[in-house]
């Protein structure tokens, strides 16, 4: 801990007093002054970094930081991964990581982000550097506040009343929880749902039967099961997450993350480049979308269909579901529950639901290894995966400029970029970040930067054009930390497709055109992960209408 602790404190450490701005209310001042005074190696940050570390961590990642760990808090280690900076003039000579001064640690520290030799410590830093930050600007005390929150101008209404709180949750009627269960209402809360439930004592089973199994209540999931229910088929729905209502959802981010994201909003990648947020919850990625409803961009719809040879693309049926919409008022009460399998120590019961038809829509990231799991072989499950990665750019407004009205910029591009990035993937994801300073530029801000390793920034206000065009020719979309690059960058992505893509024969997908597994009979997948490839765009329209049609043409098979 002495050495995590060490490292924490150079992340988030005091700042000088002279570095205060005078002219403030005292209000404001205050505030300042305690954001000023806060390190991270105070209030137990260290502590709850090793929490999501070991709970939400890759093994990989652990192991990479507790070698880091580990190699500081020796002299020898130290001293190997420190040089010259961890000398003494007493003896022993060489201080360990934790005994050198602050200022040392950040010389060192800043030695690990340039030099490609030291990745695997450049990487270990990335994971401990990404969890600090997250629990020194999440973290709440007892009134919900967070200490930096009035200092950085950030403001959460924790207290604000709904206006009318509904007297049931939506999906309430339908659902069994089973975090609320123990063995002996389980049984009795399914049947009250109308499900046919059977128990095998001896083997402590309980046996649901039904037309339908959906795994996963996303984008994919959530429209077959509506889809398939208002044909008339019994359906059941099993989800992981938990369910929110409206009533329900904290405002705090911290919280907010652990409940509704894949292993709580941080899920690198192994070489830690790509930052993934993936919805876990019921609805998904549905529930944490940010309402960008983009049909299918026509030129992928055509690569699909000429590339990838799946016509459904190049169908009245498809185009037409991208317009569908839930206009009926009333409900049909055939969809008969979602059923959110949470841990539960209170339950001993194993649940086995035995369906016509099962699908999988657990979401490009989980749906190959439930699929591997269950024995398929399809060597194209869990390949293909694309993303859409991010890169940020942000400028600096003054608070006497606050009122400067937003622009945003699109960028023209392709824009469709998988792990393994191209030339022409860097070349556009360059041309976007220029164009994202311009803007900011364009706004007002009088100073702007990347998120690039080595803090990349440019003070713009009263500058010459020449001046601005000039920085800009340094701002470039580098590779991740393990790569062999002085200066790099960390990805975020938002959207996972392709995983389990449909093809025209199994050489060329997981599933057929109609979602169905190549090698098992009654098995589908009707998430993101059957796109062809990327869609460049967000693809909840894509997937929901993708799913819309499938569901249609399984509901007819039986």
């Amino acid at each position: 801990m002495e050495s995590l602790t060490s490292i924490c404190e150079v992340i988030l450490q005091p700042l000088p007093s002279n570095s205060l701005n005078p002219d403030h209310t005292n209000k404001t001042q205050e505030s300042i002054q305690s954001f000023s005074n806060l390190s991270a190696s105070d209030h137990s940050i260290p502590n709850k970094v090793v929490h999501l570390l070991l709970s939400r961590a890759f093994f990989e990642a652990v192991l990479v930081v507790r070698l880091v760990l580990k190699l500081l808090s020796t002299r020898l280690g130290t001293l190997f991964v420190a040089g010259s900076l961890c000398f003494t003039g007493k003896w022993p000579y060489v201080n360990k990581f934790s005994e050198i001064c602050l200022h040392k640690r950040e010389k060192i520290v800043q030695k690990w982000l340039k030099h490609s030799f030291l990745t695997p410590v450049r990487l270990g830093f990335v994971f401990i550097k990404s969890l600090c930050l997250l629990v020194s600007f999440s973290q709440v005390n007892e009134k919900l506040k967070n200490p930096t929150w009035e200092a950085i101008g950030y403001h959460v209404e924790t207290d604000e009343e709904h206006p009318k709180e509904q007297k049931e949750r939506p999906l309430q009627n339908g659902m069994v929880e089973t975090m609320n269960e123990t063995d002996q209402t389980l049984v009795n809360s399914l049947m009250q749902k109308g499900l046919d439930v059977t128990e095998n004592l001896k083997e402590n089973i309980c046996k649901i039967t039904c037309d339908v199994v959906i795994i996963g209540s996303g984008c994919g999931g959530g429209v077959a099961a509506a889809m398939l229910a208002k044909s008339g088929k019994k359906v059941v729905v099993l989800e992981k997450g938990n369910y929110f209502n409206r009533s329900d959802y904290s405002k705090l981010e911290g919280p907010s993350l652990d409940q509704l994201y894949e292993s709580g909003g941080v899920l690198p990648t192994l070489d830690g480049k790509v930052m993934i947020q993936a919805g876990s919850t019921v609805g998904g990625g549905s529930a944490v979308n940010w309402s960008a409803c983009i049909k299918t961009p026509p030129a992928v719809l055509k690569e699909w269909v000429k590339d990838y040879k799946m016509n459904l693309y190049n169908t009245h049926e498809y185009i037409s579901a991208m317009d569908k919409n839930h206009q009926e008022k009333r409900r049909r009460k055939k969809c008969l529950g979602v059923i959110s399998q949470v841990l539960n120590q209170k339950i001993t019961k194993r649940l086995q639901i035995e369906a016509k038809v099962t699908i999988s829509a657990c979401g490009s990231l989980l749906t190959p290894p439930l699929l591997i799991s269950s024995g398929l072989k399809n060597p194209n499950i869990g390949k293909h995966l694309h993303l859409h990665p991010v890169l940020m750019a942000w400028g600096y407004f003054p608070e006497n400029d606050s009122n400067l009205v937003g622009k945003n910029y699109e960028v023209k591009s392709a824009g469709r970029i998988n792990y393994n990035f191209h030339k022409s993937d860097m070349k556009n994801m360059k041309k976007g970040l220029k164009q994202a300073i311009r803007v900011l530029v364009a706004a007002g801000a009088t100073e702007v930067g990347t998120q690039r390793s080595d803090g990349q920034r440019f003070k713009c206000k009263g500058r010459r054009h020449e001046d601005i065009e000039e920085f800009l020719e340094t701002v470039d979309a580098k590779d991740g930390p393990l790569s062999m690059v002085k200066d790099w960058n960390i990805y975020g992505s938002a959207h996972q497709m392709g995983s389990c893509r449909m093809g025209a024969s199994e050489h060329e997908g997981a599933v057929d055109e109609n979602g169905e597994s190549w090698e098992a009979e009654g098995l589908y997948v009707c998430d993101a992960s059957i796109l062809p490839s990327a869609v460049g765009v967000n693809p909840m329209i894509t997937i929901q209408s993708t799913v819309y049609c499938l569901a249609q043409r399984i509901a007819n098979m039986f």
